[in-house]
């Protein structure tokens, strides 16, 4: 198997706890990708146009700052990488995330959480910020999926 790599941001919890569940059933490594000024519940407040999410969201070059970056990245051939769904797409930090690196070869495989919507175009969206390397269209991992389904998402892309 491949080395592999979870990395997620996540604002309530929903996608941490996939997450984490998807690097237990694939003995993957797990990176949890954090705003330096880490949200408030105000600014994730997505009713109000003028909440930090909301500004964000609506400036395509917005890139929120990341508090730390993976250590050695290069030791990964695969990445699975995690966020809710914000407005039919990611979150820009994680554009921030994946702009922090040369990502040339690698094989970046999205997952995603969301109160109701599919992932938009989450995938157009991230492709420009990682030039050169493969990014597939993974799943939403909502609800409580077993170990054996976590497991065998994994299995299908690292195989």
């Amino acid at each position: 198997m491949s080395k592999t790599l979870i990395a997620y941001f996540s604002a309530s919890g929903v996608t941490a706890k996939a997450a984490k569940n998807l690097a237990e059933a694939a003995g993957a490594d797990l990176f949890e990708i954090c705003p330096k000024v880490p949200y408030t519940q105000a600014d994730l407040n997505w009713r109000d146009d003028s909440s930090r999410s909301s500004v964000e969201m609506h400036d395509a070059l917005s890139r929120p700052e990341i508090a730390e970056k993976v250590a050695d990245i290069g030791k990964y051939d695969v990445i699975f990488l995690g966020f809710p769904i914000w407005w039919y797409v990611a979150p820009h930090i994680i554009n921030t995330f994946l702009e922090s690196y040369d990502l040339s070869g690698k094989k970046i495989v999205l997952f995603a959480t969301s109160g109701g919507s599919g992932f938009g175009k989450a995938v157009e969206g991230l492709k420009q910020s990682c030039p050169g390397a493969s990014v597939t269209e993974g799943a939403l991992l909502n609800g409580n999926p077993s170990r054996e389904e976590f497991k065998a998402f994994v299995e299908k892309y690292t195989k």
